[in-house]
């Protein structure tokens, strides 16, 4: 299985090759496209033999863990791979349309396919230190996006991104070094099962503590956040929505990944914490948007307030929580994405992304307005539209745990999320353009028209798909979640079958009953 897993990383690195020799011809372009159809086919099949096998395991160059580089991919690592190579696909054919020569004669597509390489790395790594490498790559591949354009407020814009980002960096090499020298691995499932037996377990919680810094800092958690709307509402379209679809769900997937297989013997501490941190990071990221009048500003901060959901269902650590969090995850990096495209095209024939300074689309390019309306509806929670079941499964989980107060904090957000919706809608496609403009759709050409309103369809039709559809999609996140709750399976398949017996444990006893005293805990605190 070596070839099935490295091919998402490795086809990618060989697009970004060829679109650059490439990059001062059209034919980057498709030249991107055509590597990211090939990612994503790649991507399907790796999630075809997850879902067969359970885990998929590849040691580089034979070397037997945890002495090797190992690749690992499991229910959730094989969907998040997939989930990328869609974003991937979406966003290299709206570039066609949205990134101009200067942005291509500089590396745009190949810049692209890089970043691709790094997220679909940190997915299926098996150790925190290549984690690390694949979080490098994803941050200088990002950093180039970001100043692509040489413009000041981008410039601005990607100093602060890399300065917290480098932050983060070195606290999560410190952890890696503190762990490396109380275990002598960096393997993620060898450190699980010696983890259990530390001697100081009191230091296994402040490295705990340290990753939990680092990986939020990527997430944008609550009151680690601020580099999110200071960035990226200044670079190309089509960058935003990628950033926005999977830059900070690879720093909730590290989340998820550590604290459900490695630091899991103090959750009572670690998942209360983390449900306080939830709880903050979905309230202070609505308010965020509510007091913005800015297109993109508006899902800057929607991003932040949505990543609190996610984190949420890793706080209550039940089978129903995690499932709702994997369901939130693949919900939201369609919605997210798609938004953030939705706005292009809304500042392309409209002219701006101030909301004072636009308006007409819904009396002018009605397909525009429908196609914003979709993922719109679906992120505020409306009913039958996936984030409906997304928040639906998380609220019963706060619930099932007598965690009033959690469930009350989702509601309203969701409320506030209607609030910021219903506010682009009112201002952006409502109301009369200020200027008395036209803003038609046929303003552009009938190619630019294809690949900027392409991808939209598409991922507005998956929406629906998830939302009228529901079942298998959540069938799939139960699995994944029983899989984060007993990671036995992961473990045997990585260091054998003697190993997954040992570290075989009761999960959803041990989820109950911490999820319990996590909900407990956020109910006494006020």
């Amino acid at each position: 299985m070596s070839w099935l897993l490295a091919a998402p990383i490795i086809l990618p690195l060989i697009t970004a090759v060829l679109a650059y020799l490439a990059r001062t011809r059209p034919l980057a372009g498709r030249i991107g496209v055509a590597g990211s159809v090939l990612h994503l086919a790649v991507a399907g099949v790796l999630m075809g033999v997850a879902l067969d096998r359970g885990v998929v395991v590849a040691q580089i160059g034979s070397w037997p863990a945890p002495f090797g580089i190992t690749l690992v991919a499991d229910i959730l690592s094989a969907v998040m791979v997939v989930i990328t190579a869609i974003t991937g696909l979406a966003t290299a054919v709206y570039a066609l349309a949205d990134v101009g020569p200067r942005e291509n004669r500089l590396g745009f597509h190949a810049l692209l396919q890089v970043l691709l390489a790094g997220v679909s790395g940190a997915f299926v790594t098996g150790d925190l230190f290549n984690l690390y490498v694949w979080f490098e790559v994803m941050l200088i591949a990002s950093f180039a996006l970001l100043v692509l354009g040489g413009q000041k407020a981008q410039i601005d814009g990607a100093v602060k991104y890399v300065a917290l980002n480098l932050v983060s960096t070195v606290l999560f090499l410190t952890g890696v070094g503190l762990l490396y020298g109380m275990t002598g691995t960096l393997n993620m499932a060898d450190l699980a099962v010696t983890l259990r037996a530390a001697e100081n377990p009191g230091l296994v919680t402040l490295v705990a503590m340290l990753f939990m810094v680092a990986f939020g800092m990527k997430a944008a958690l609550f009151p680690l956040f601020f580099w999110l709307p200071a960035s990226y509402h200044t670079p190309a379209f089509a960058v935003s929505a990628v950033f926005a679809g999977l830059l900070t769900k690879v720093g909730v997937y590290a989340l998820i990944r550590t604290f459900t297989l490695i630091f899991t013997e103090d959750q009572p501490f670690t998942h209360t914490f983390l449900l306080w941190v939830a709880c903050l990071t979905m309230a202070v990221g609505v308010i965020g948007a509510a007091a913005q009048a800015d297109f993109r500003k508006i899902l800057s901060f929607h991003i932040i307030s949505q990543i609190g959901y996610m984190v949420l269902g890793l706080a209550l650590m039940t089978p129903l929580a995690l499932t709702g969090a994997v369901f939130y995850l693949v919900h939201h990096i369609i919605v997210k994405a798609n938004l953030f495209l939705v706005s292009g095209v809304a500042q392309k024939i409209a002219g701006d992304t101030a909301l004072d300074r636009i308006g007409g689309l819904y009396r002018t390019a009605p397909l525009l307005a429908l196609l914003f309306l979709v993922p719109a509806f679906s992120l505020a929670g409306f009913p039958p539209l996936s984030g409906f079941w997304a928040k639906y499964v998380l609220v019963k989980a706060s619930l099932d745990l007598g965690a009033w107060l959690v469930a009350g904090v989702a509601l309203a957000v969701g409320l506030l999320t209607i609030y910021s919706m219903t506010k682009i809608w009112g201002e952006a496609f409502w109301k009369p353009h200020p200027e008395g403009r036209d803003p038609r759709l046929s303003a552009l050409s009938p190619a630019a028209r294809r690949a900027l309103l392409g991808p939209i369809a598409a991922l507005a039709v998956l929406t629906c798909v998830i939302g009228f559809f529901p079942q298998p999609f959540v069938a799939l996140a139960e699995r994944a979640s029983a899989q984060l709750l007993d990671p036995s399976a992961y473990v045997a398949a990585v260091l054998g079958p003697e190993a997954g017996a040992r570290f075989h444990r009761a999960p959803e006893a041990a989820a109950a009953a911490t999820g319990a005293e996590a909900a407990t805990g956020a109910e006494a605190a006020p």
